[in-house]
């Protein structure tokens, strides 16, 4: 074993290791390792940022521009209200959701699609009597399985094929993943219609549980009229650094001050609602505050409650509560936060934020305007607003995106040809503010693509793709072509579900295709496979982006994850064994 490929090992450990315990933001973390193979000299630095000018990264960062674009029009809403106009039973609902989920995700970015369904799913829910747990992780499992039948349908497919061909090898068509896609699309609908309701859960809506038991989130002090508090401002007061309490709104008279400004200066009489634990009241009560004894607030409007989800790429995440100047950014005060079905207890301030996380939020008049444009979160509970873009360009910029499909599967244009120029077309025609189209540019996405590459580099260059293959091979040779695709898919999977599918495609693209050469075996079946098994991420909620958005406004825990998704990953499993074998074999 030569010096490359023990630092190379070393770095696939580091790189499992902190993905998993979530000791940095994964961008880091694959910088570092990228750093660390160019500085070893495994990779050039060349090759550590080819990457970033690779045409199919190109491709993925157009697509989600595309994507956040329609997902911005107000003529999706009403598309809504027509596909689900009549359906009252959660099975007519369900089927639904997942046909146009799962067709659109085949084609658009599957996330922004989610994010666009989800305060839909959730208002169906209320108005139905239905726990969202009941259609969150089918509306993820829809998008996943759409996404698995076509080249542009989720980002590790577009991944993959860019490593493919600065390996060298031929690229793959937009529709080479359908033959095993569209049955396991078939499958998945039915078990989730037919099982679903024995397995998902039956939990209660966040903020419903939040209006069935406030006095465990809201405590409500007055200032008496010789307080020495009178005349303060609240830091002068000591008001934000409570033990166990967080202060997110005054009442005075009929004026409601919400979110409180650290400058704000008290008078007799406010009443103060304050979030936290009921333990903590004791702060209150000291003869020094001058305050009357906490009793259960009166939200003035419990509709101002609303609930979000930490997205996957947050800057929020890491950060503590009391750090992130979330009132001042967005207008609005944190009431509690919510983390696998569980209200976190002790001072909220104190809280540090992690992707998946649900919190309740007391929102301003400004807080929609001020998030309009931000990555940090996604609005579960209503929808935000949408935009006015006029149908014909919306047609062009719909039928130009199947248009350069179709174009890519003849063989006539490559894709990034055709969709950079249709987002050319989009620029000009203005169909919604540069800013909207800004926030659809995901670098931390991009970086973990970039360096993505670069690692699979240096695993062929070092040689440790070779040598990881041979284990592979000692194990599963005697098995054939069946054992090898069955034993790439789950170890393709079972990384892509704990740490990322980029750190997965990344270590076992390489090994996969070597794997191939050695046997002798045609090298694209080993390719889709990787695919399969990368993207088709069920059985955690960590694994897939959408998975992790539902994860919190679901109230599901690993376990309803694992039980769920642990049949479905090895029927699909078996279908893409049987399928790439009786193609390919």
């Amino acid at each position: 074993m030569s010096i490359e490929i023990v630092i190379v090992l070393l770095v696939i450990l580091f790189l499992l290791v902190a993905l998993y315990l979530e000791w940095l933001w994964p961008p880091v973390i694959f910088f570092i390792s990228v750093a660390v193979l160019t500085v070893s000299q495994i990779i050039t630095p060349k090759e550590a940022l080819g990457g970033f000018a690779n045409e199919q990264v190109a491709v993925i960062v157009i697509l989600l521009i595309l994507s956040e674009i329609v997902r911005h029009s107000s003529l999706v809403d009403k598309l809504f209200d027509a596909i689900f106009k009549g359906a009252t039973s959660v099975n007519g609902f369900l089927l639904r959701m997942m046909t146009y989920v799962s067709i659109s995700s085949a084609f658009f970015n599957n996330t922004p699609l989610v994010a666009m369904m989800m305060p839909y799913v959730h208002n169906w829910s209320n108005k139905n009597g239905v726990s969202p747990s009941r259609l969150l992780i089918p509306l993820s499992y829809a998008a996943i399985l759409g996404g698995c039948m076509t080249l542009v349908g989720t980002s590790t497919n577009l991944i993959v094929n860019g490593m493919a061909i600065e390996s060298g090898l031929e690229g793959l068509n937009v529709f080479d993943f359908i033959y095993v896609g569209a049955p396991m699309l078939v499958i998945g609908f039915l078990y989730l219609l037919f099982f679903g309701k024995k397995l998902l859960p039956d939990s209660k809506d966040v903020v419903e549980e939040f209006v069935q038991s406030a006095r465990e989130y809201l405590l409500e002090a007055k200032v008496d009229m010789n307080s020495p508090l009178v005349g303060k401002s609240i830091t002068e007061a000591k008001l934000r650094h409570l033990e166990g309490l967080f202060l997110v709104e005054i009442l005075r008279g009929d004026k409601l001050i919400t979110p409180v400004s650290p400058y704000e200066v008290l008078q007799a009489g406010d009443g103060l609602i304050f979030t936290g634990v009921t333990s903590a009241i004791g702060e209150l009560e000291k003869p020094s505050m001058g305050l009357s004894l906490p009793k259960s607030s009166k939200i003035k409007d419990i509709k101002d409650v609303i609930e979000l989800v930490i997205s996957h790429n947050s800057r929020l995440i890491g950060s503590k509560i009391q750090d992130s100047d979330f009132r001042g950014k967005y207008d609005g005060s944190i009431l509690a936060v919510h983390r696998n079905r569980e209200k976190l207890s002790g001072k909220i301030g104190d809280i540090e934020m992690r992707a998946g996380d649900v919190l309740l939020v007391l929102i301003g008049s400004e807080f929609y305007k001020r998030v309009a444009e931000v990555q940090a979160f996604y609005v579960i509970s209503k929808k935000q607003k949408t935009s006015d873009i006029e149908p014909w360009k919306l047609a062009i910029m719909v039928g130009g995106i199947i248009g350069a499909v179709i174009l890519q599967a003849v063989g006539a244009v490559p894709l990034f040809y055709s969709l950079f120029s249709l987002l050319g077309v989009v620029l000009v025609m203005d169909m919604i503010p540069f800013t909207i189209i800004r926030k659809g540019f995901d670098f931390n996405l991009v970086i973990l693509l970039a360096f993505g590459l670069a690692f699979g580099k240096a695993m062929i260059n070092s040689g440790a793709a070779d040598y990881l293959a041979e284990g592979i091979l000692t194990l599963a040779k005697p098995l054939g072509f069946t054992g090898l695709i069955g034993g790439i898919f789950l170890i393709t999977n079972i990384l892509s579900s704990y740490i990322t599918n980029k750190a997965a495609v990344a270590i076992l693209f390489p090994i996969s295709v070597t794997i191939a050469n050695t046997m002798g075996y045609d090298v694209q079946p080993f390719i889709l496979v990787v695919c399969y098994g990368a993207a088709a991420s069920f059985i955690t909620p960590i694994g897939y982006q959408t998975n992790l958005m539902v994860y919190g406004p679901g109230g599901y825990t690993f376990k309803d994850f694992f039980r769920i998704g642990l049949p479905l990953t090895l029927l699909y499993m078996i279908v893409c064994v049987v399928v790439l074998n009786y193609l390919y074999n």
